[in-house]
């Protein structure tokens, strides 16, 4: 199953997501959320989503959803720090929505471009009319 890594750059945020994503997911899933320092202040450390990397993965890849810019910078950074052969790719999409939608679309067996494209998607979704 392909797995699903959320990083924010708040702890409680990426439990907040994290809870919302495996709701629709359901129990069987390989979300992982990394959120915040390990102190717990604000921020991002490409240790700890290297680690959350690996812990979300199972050997069909890992789709990476994170909230801000340097968020991004510390994902790909600890994608530079695996020692471990695992596809991760970034996606290009809002972190709560692209979380549930890549979620669900792991849960029903959806590979990875399938997953990250669910994610991506969510970019086009209408909240109000």
């Amino acid at each position: 199953m392909v797995g699903l890594l959320i990083v924010s750059h708040s702890r409680k945020a990426a439990e907040g997501i994290y809870e919302l994503a495996v709701q629709m997911a359901g129990k069987d899933h390989r979300v992982v959320a990394v959120g915040g320092m390990e102190d717990g202040s604000i921020g991002t450390d490409a240790l700890r989503i290297r680690q959350g990397i690996m812990d979300a993965s199972d050997g069909d890849g890992v789709v990476i959803l994170a909230d801000l810019g340097s968020g991004i910078l510390s994902s790909q950074m600890a994608i530079d720090l695996l020692e471990e052969d695992i596809d991760v790719v970034i996606a290009d999409a809002p972190i709560l929505e692209g979380a549930v939608s890549a979620a669900v679309q792991a849960a029903i067996g959806g590979t990875m471009a399938e997953v990250a494209e669910a994610a991506e998607m969510a970019k086009q979704l209408s909240k109000v009319e």
